[in-house]
């Protein structure tokens, strides 16, 4: 096979893409990611013997976090990216090996291949890279423990770059990120010790998202109750996509009275319940819904449109030229908005003067969504939460958090919600709530039906109300509390969740539309058996099961 990959929900028949991504990237793209793993590994040990010295490399830490976080389903598609990236992650490799030798340390000549490869051009990478995939590690059960950790690793990367980007950091995640990929290569780690491993992975996904919870809270607000508009003005406007609310900040700074509007998008959505961006007279509100509509919602909205990270598709000929990547998103041939300088902004003037010469956005809807109810906004309400429990009037709350996709089988969420009782609560968090956030559901007493906390790293808000509510009752066991987990997965931002949630305590969680492909039978039978993962079916049996 010429790749492989199975790393989100929509590996090819339900196994693994082995010919081209059923996200859009090509074998070559595919190859050098799994190189890049390969080499942040290596990174990884290295620094780890550097740091036994008391050696400090400052470039470690981010190359890892930005490697990893570029190799997530839909954040990069360009194979040149990949190849310059595994040149200096050589390089840095060897910059650290040299530091030790400097420093009179030892690099033993029996570590791992990683610490030792090196490759001079992109056809020595390929050739390289088709020797350490995933496939690579042969016992399939050992294979689905190390990528289960490996996709979670990913997500931390993906949540501490976002946090790192507002100045907060934590050097503990950075530390558990390089012990991690390391021991991914020790081939001496039992069954046993990888699921520690995925537990610790899950501890530190708690922390990460805290992290990145304290980031935008204390940058822009804490989200609150908000009425997030749907139609369009008729004004030349930018969409903005993905999750990166400092490049949110940037676009409506430098779009002020340019007469250019602002609108979100899927994971964007959120900017719209922070306090900091309201103050924005050109910020609309949001356009479009979930990530996999982009290819015909793009084309109607007439002007660019920036992705901030992961969330991109290959774009159509019919937009491609409005499309602007931006961080570490890119496309080959799609225009890129370089990083930001020290001290300075991004400069977003080029995509500001192609939106004045579009014209307005076709309208898709009207009408409005409610959301902002991160854990902050909730626990004001706690009270009335608590009272509804306790009369009865809310009998369950439902976390239906996660990733939405492309799949037909996705309608089950849509019709699953539509088919809830009408005292029950659904708690999102992540794209997945495009599946029923525009439903009229109603509300009880005045909370609504749907409580979206915000984009998928919100889902701490979701672990943060379970644990605030357990706390209230006065119960000894989060699974006391009435609330079942309905979770959409997609990529491995999720994969991070649900090992959080693990971590947490939380029991009897369900994952749809199916199960992980790189999870084995076996691997598959021990979260079944330790968590009560599970799986789904059909709505009519699903309801009654979750609701007994």
């Amino acid at each position: 096979m010429s790749m492989f990959c199975f790393q989100c929900q929509e590996a090819a028949k339900g196994s693994g893409c082995t010919i081209r991504g059923v996200c859009g990237k090509t074998e070559d793209t595919a190859n050098l990611q799994d190189l890049l793993i390969y080499v942040l590994k290596g990174i990884a040990i290295c620094a780890l013997k550097g740091e036994e010295l008391g050696l400090k490399n400052e470039k470690v830490d981010q190359f890892i976090m930005e490697g990893l976080f570029a190799t997530i389903t839909n954040v990069n598609f360009d194979h040149r990216y990949f190849v310059e990236k595994v040149e200096e992650g050589l390089r840095l490799r060897d910059e650290i090996k040299a530091q030790l030798t400097n420093a009179g340390g030892e690099i033993p000549a029996n570590l791992h291949d990683a610490v030792n490869w090196s490759g001079n051009n992109e056809q020595d990478f390929l050739e390289k890279a088709e020797t350490v995939g995933v496939l690579a590690t042969e016992n399939e059960d050992v294979r689905s423990l190390r990528e289960l950790i490996m996709y979670g690793v990913k997500g931390i990367a993906a949540y501490a770059d976002h946090a790192a980007v507002l100045g907060y950091t934590n050097q503990e995640i950075f530390d558990f990120t390089k012990k991690a990929l390391a021991q991914l290569l020790d081939d001496r780690l039992t069954a046993d010790d990888l699921v520690a491993l995925a537990m610790e992975a899950g501890k530190y996904g708690v922390e990460t998202m805290a992290l990145l919870d304290q980031a935008n809270t204390s940058t822009y607000g804490n989200p609150e109750l908000s009425k997030v508009k749907l139609g369009v003005r008729k004004n030349p406007a930018i969409l903005i996509s993905g999750h990166d609310l400092k490049d949110m900040e940037e676009l409506l700074k430098q779009t002020a009275g340019s007469g250019v509007d602002v609108y979100t998008h899927g994971e964007m959505l959120p900017a719209n319940y922070y306090p900091a961006f309201k103050k924005y007279q050109h910020f609309v509100g949001n356009y479009g819904n979930g990530w996999w509509k982009q290819d015909q919602e793009f084309t109607s909205f007439n002007g660019p449109i920036l992705m901030t990270t992961n969330c991109l598709i290959p774009p159509k000929d019919s937009y491609r030229d409005r499309i602007y990547t931006t961080g570490l998103v890119g496309f080959p041939g799609v225009k890129h908005v370089a990083d930001r300088e020290e001290g300075k902004e991004k400069d977003f003037s080029a995509i500001i003067e192609h939106a004045k010469k579009c014209p307005p956005p076709v309208e898709l809807e009207k009408g409005e969504i409610v959301g902002g109810f991160a854990h902050n906004q909730v626990l004001k309400l706690a009270d009335q939460v608590v009272a509804a429990v306790k009369s009865g009037a809310i009998k369950k709350f439902v976390v239906m958090a996660g990733c939405d996709g492309r799949m037909k089988n996705r309608e089950y969420y849509t019709d699953f919600a539509d088919q809830l009782p009408k005292d029950t609560v659904i708690l999102t968090a992540g794209c997945a709530k495009y599946r029923y956030n525009k439903l009229d559901l109603g509300d009880i007493g005045g909370i609504p039906r749907v409580l979206d906390a915000g984009q998928c790293n919100d889902s701490y808000s979701l672990a943060v109300i379970a644990l605030k509510l357990k706390e209230v009752f006065e119960l000894e066991d989060i699974n006391q509390l009435p609330i079942a987990y309905n979770i959409a997965w997609y990529e491995q931002k999720a994969v991070i969740v649900l090992l959080a949630l693990l971590y947490l305590g939380v029991k009897n969680i369900h994952l749809g539309p199916t199960l992980p492909a790189f999870l084995s039978p076996n691997v598959a039978n021990v979260l079944v058996e330790t968590f009560g993962i599970g799986g789904i079916t059909n709505v009519e049996d699903d309801l009654q099961m979750f609701l007994s």
